[in-house]
């Protein structure tokens, strides 16, 4: 039997729903004289947003003439950056601008969508940070703001600018490991309790907190720190499965090929191996059911060893292998005996393809449009809704909570392993054993049993001015 090549299988990509292969890699060119540059304002700076910034630098179409973030007391490595960008505490103000053309948005996951939705109103492309949307009803009313807005929006998930990943998924569509109808998404990334507080916190003195809480419920500090720990409370955060899990959902959904919602939800775990002000889950498995395809997604934040080479990653089960996706740059695909059939690399700038697409006018040369933000950000949240309903009770006691999933199943058998092996006592700690939910992927709301609860947390209750608009 002839084998078939890489470049066999890209060929036969061109017919799948991938953008074009022709996209991943960028010419170089003259840098721009400046009245010609992009002109792009950063929102939020502490961490990620000083990502943006050095991108965005690097770039000859592009110049970072304003910063902005709640928190002035955050923002000297980025003004060392970029001394001459202007500095703003709100938002709305730098959205005000008319000289700025584009806004980069690095905020809390709470401030992605609303942030995005005003930059649009007020004729900004968007470049946001994943997850696009804080919980399901925001999302959608994102895809509908970019739509009316003719603007371009890219989302953070830069690996589907890696040519490596891009390589890859091509090499499933095309049929490289046969039929594939599990994808097991992971996100092994030790977390450290927060610690406890006995009481609130004062907000650092250099912050607006009113401002930076913007569309969460308004809350006393009540954790040590402000900054970073806020993605480990449901009020602003989404936890792991919706921090860094939100990249190797995309990545899974985007190799089983599935451009629709799931049909079917359950989750259990809990915060486990510490007492900490953290509400979200540390220890997580989640099964998402598209009927004829499955996710599993599967959180450790307790010290635990890789799955089939990755701890932070995904692993496509196929009938002629597994393709592990454990880094953006470089991907794996091993035959059923475990030798290496095919290595996928090269890295490229999800920056620039936001940049290109500007220049261009066309957002279909996008890499990462709001669509594909929103149905993958709409994986972690159906995750954590279950979860968040889900039934207190010993693990000792919970028998087969994901049915006739054989994939789940395996992975909840680990998941007490992993427990044991971190010094937890499994048959007396207690987990949240999630309901499991249907979702009508055509009207995005649940249905069936437990549905008036979980219709309530497809969204939250915005307070003055910070309400993101029903655009539907």
């Amino acid at each position: 039997m002839k084998r078939t090549t890489r470049r066999t299988f890209l060929t036969a990509a061109a017919a799948t729903a991938v953008t074009p292969l022709t996209a991943w890699a960028w010419p170089r060119r003259r840098r721009q004289d400046t009245k010609d540059r992009i002109r792009i304002g950063v929102i939020g700076v502490r961490g990620r947003g000083r990502a943006h910034i050095g991108g965005f630098k690097n770039s000859p179409d592009a110049e970072v003439v304003a910063i902005c973030d709640a928190d002035e007391g955050v923002i000297g490595p980025a003004m060392k950056s970029v001394p001459a960008a202007r500095y703003y505490r709100d938002l709305r103000e730098l959205l005000d601008d008319p000289s700025i053309d584009a806004v980069s948005i690095a905020t809390p996951n709470h401030w992605h969508s609303l942030a995005a939705i005003w930059a649009l109103e007020a004729g900004k492309h968007v470049y946001v940070e994943k997850p696009i949307s804080h919980n399901v009803f925001e999302g959608r009313q994102l895809v509908q703001a970019a739509r009316r807005s003719g603007k371009i929006l890219q989302h953070g998930t830069q690996a589907r600018s890696q040519p490596a990943t891009r390589e890859a998924m091509a090499f499933l569509h095309a049929g490289g490991l046969g039929e594939v109808k599990v994808a097991h998404g992971l996100c092994y990334k030790p977390r450290a309790s927060i610690g406890q507080v006995d009481g609130p916190q004062a907000p650092p003195s250099t912050c607006d907190y009113g401002l930076w809480t913007g569309p969460a419920e308004m809350q006393p500090l009540s954790r040590k720190n402000l900054h970073y720990d806020w993605h480990w409370v449901f009020n602003t955060g989404n936890g792991d499965l919706g921090n860094q899990g939100a990249h190797q959902a995309d990545i899974a959904r985007w190799g089983l090929g599935l451009t629709a919602h799931p049909e079917r939800v359950i989750s259990c775990g809990g915060r486990l191996g510490y007492a900490d002000d953290g509400d979200t889950p540390n220890t997580l498995v989640t099964l998402l059911d598209y009927g004829d395809r499955q996710i599993v997604f599967e959180v450790r934040g307790l010290k635990t060893a890789p799955f089939h080479g990755a701890g932070i990653g995904v692993v496509f089960f196929g009938e002629r292998g597994t393709l592990v996706s454990g880094s953006y740059n470089k991907v794996h695909a091993y035959d059923r005996d475990g030798k290496v059939i095919e290595v996928f690399e090269g890295g490229a700038d999800h920056f620039q393809n936001f940049l290109d697409a500007i220049r261009a006018g066309d957002p279909k040369l996008l890499n990462a449009p709001v669509e594909e933000g929103h149905l993958s950000a709409v994986i972690c949240h159906l995750g954590n809704i279950s979860y968040r309903l889900g039934e207190e009770q010993p693990l000792g006691q919970v028998e087969r909570p994901f049915g006739d999933s054989t994939a789940a199943h395996e992975t909840f058998q680990r998941f007490g392993e992993h427990l044991a092996e971190n010094g937890i006592d499994t048959k007396q700690c207690r987990i949240h054993r999630g309901p499991e939910l249907i979702f009508d992927p055509a009207s995005e709301r649940f249905t069936g049993p437990r549905s008036e609860e979980a219709n309530r947390l497809l969204s939250r209750e915005y307070r003055e001015p910070f309400v993101v608009p029903e655009l539907t």
